[in-house]
């Protein structure tokens, strides 16, 4: 069993930057794709990024590309993301998720996930003022 842990969340003044960070607990992160998802108040919960096991190839959600950065460290089992720009409208909730099913991509997992091989961390909550 897979255990996720984020953290870096807090309040930040638009235009200010935040890193998550995303750990795991138990086996390794390598064979794993990674990916970022937000839930804010009354909304669904949205596709923000993703991040490949094979060739570390990444995807953005449209309201975040250019402002957003995934990576990762294998080396400490932890994929971060680096938030820069930030606006109002990305008060959210954030959370990790990981699966390493030969299906999911980082390309498709906005829509491959969630499915019974998904883990998923408790979330930290990102706080933007205007």
């Amino acid at each position: 069993q897979v255990q996720l842990v984020e953290s870096g969340g807090g309040l930040v003044q638009a235009g200010g930057s935040l890193r998550l960070s995303c750990a795991a607990s138990g086996r390794t992160f390598s064979t794993y794709t990674v990916g970022w998802f937000r839930q804010a108040p009354g909304k669904e919960r949205e596709f923000v990024s993703a991040i490949s096991w094979s060739d570390s190839s990444t995807e953005y959600a449209d309201s975040v590309k250019g402002r957003f950065t995934i990576s990762r460290d294998n080396a400490k089992n932890t994929v971060y993301l680096q938030m820069n720009s930030l606006k109002p409208e990305d008060t959210a909730v954030y959370y990790c998720a990981a699966d390493n099913s030969e299906a999911v991509t980082a390309q498709n997992m906005d829509v491959m996930i969630p499915n019974e091989s998904t883990y998923w961390g408790q979330g930290t909550l990102v706080t933007v003022s205007s």
